[in-house]
């Protein structure tokens, strides 16, 4: 299972606007995201529900800063900051801490790609048009997202939403 965090409908249409501007259409198989787990085994399907219900369905939406771009090299991300998703992204993660792989213990860096496995001239000058027009901007994460990855594309398995502010 993959957990993503979801932002509220205008920001989410915003970035996937983007995404499916900016990301090559034939590899575009999933919505723009922040991942917040890569990889959890999928036969803790009901434990994961239960313990992101007792850990998110409590706390007010965590508030994000959109605080500018990154070059991924072969594509572009949204830098994103937020103590707060950090926090709950910890909380989760000590609670799973034997289920993680090492890709989810190696830290976690929250971003939205909107570009990847581009030439990297390609994403230079996507990341220097969309630097070119970017104001900071706040934004709220309404939900957490469960997947199952299908090998390429992601099937919906639920979300559990934050409370609201």
């Amino acid at each position: 299972m993959i957990l993503t965090a979801l932002f509220e409908a205008p920001v989410q249409a915003r970035f996937e606007t983007l995404r499916r501007e900016f990301y090559p259409a034939e590899i575009n198989r999933v919505p723009a995201h922040v991942s917040l787990f890569h990889h959890l085994p999928g036969s803790e399907l009901e434990a994961v529900k239960r313990r992101l219900k007792a850990v998110c369905g409590p706390l007010p939406r965590p508030a994000v800063a959109v605080t500018g771009l990154k070059s991924l090299g072969g594509g572009v991300a949204f830098k994103l900051r937020s103590a707060e998703l950090d926090d709950v992204r910890a909380e989760l993660a000590a609670g799973w801490d034997t289920l993680l792989i090492p890709q989810d213990r190696a830290g976690f860096r929250a971003h939205v790609t909107v570009q990847n496995k581009v030439t990297s001239a390609t994403a230079r000058a996507t990341l220097q048009g969309l630097e070119a027009g970017f104001v900071p901007f706040e934004a709220e994460v309404v939900a957490v997202a469960i997947w199952r990855y299908l090998g390429g594309p992601w099937e919906a398995l639920g979300q559990v939403a934050f409370r609201g502010r």
